[in-house]
């Protein structure tokens, strides 16, 4: 996801996609150690998406404690 999507979120929002995410990630590591993983790039894919959803989610934080 591009971090323009990830800005048009709530926080409420961006933390359930959070979780969607590591959930993500957590059956493709799942998969690449029984040796079913079929799509292994993905796996970087979602570790970026996640550092990106957590920087909009810090500066939504910032913002709000202004």
């Amino acid at each position: 996801m591009r971090p323009v999507e990830f800005r048009n979120m709530t926080a409420d929002e961006l933390r359930a996609k959070e979780a969607d995410f590591r959930k993500e990630l957590f059956n493709l590591r799942f998969q690449q150690a029984t040796g079913e993983i079929q799509n292994p790039k993905r796996m970087p894919a979602i570790k970026k998406d996640i550092a990106r959803l957590l920087t909009v989610l810090q500066e939504k934080e910032r913002e709000g404690g202004k």
